[in-house]
């Protein structure tokens, strides 16, 4: 829940800072000086771009967290045992361990979402966000064009 409110507190911030650089951007082109003019138009651009981030970012973390939702509803989620560092965190080495069956899973159903979600969840568990982010986007992906 935590991670939660700080997620929402930074979309929020971020968002008064786009409508800050928007002004800032409209003030730079009403001078009528030709670099002024150019910095304001650059300055428009990148805060489509950042809200355009900011949407894939939100929307990503909807999405997963349904997922894990319906996947939970239906009893099909694993178990959380794994042993757990002084800091919380579930132990890598533990966590390593699941791969294995879930890498499999996936290899015998590649078209299969909740095998997707499940071993991007044992990658998150593993602390290696940058494979759990590209597993649960597989499973997103999968779903959405199931359905």
């Amino acid at each position: 829940m935590r991670g939660r409110i700080a997620a929402i507190t930074m979309a929020v911030l971020l968002v008064i800072y786009l409508g800050f650089v928007v002004n800032y951007a409209f003030v730079l082109i009403g001078t009528g000086v030709g670099v002024a003019i150019a910095m304001g138009i650059a300055l428009l651009v990148l805060p489509l771009i950042a809200a355009w981030l900011l949407y894939r970012e939100i929307a990503f973390v909807l999405r997963g967290e349904r997922l894990v939702r319906v996947m939970g509803a239906a009893g099909e989620l694993p178990v959380d045992d794994l042993p757990r560092l002084p800091s919380g965190r579930a132990d890598s080495a533990a966590a390593d361990a699941q791969f294995p069956a879930y890498k499999a899973a996936v290899e015998q159903h590649p078209d299969s979402w909740r095998a997707w979600l499940l071993l991007g969840l044992a990658y998150d568990a593993s602390g290696d966000r940058s494979r759990a982010r590209w597993a649960t986007r597989e499973a997103i992906k999968l779903e959405r064009s199931a359905g």
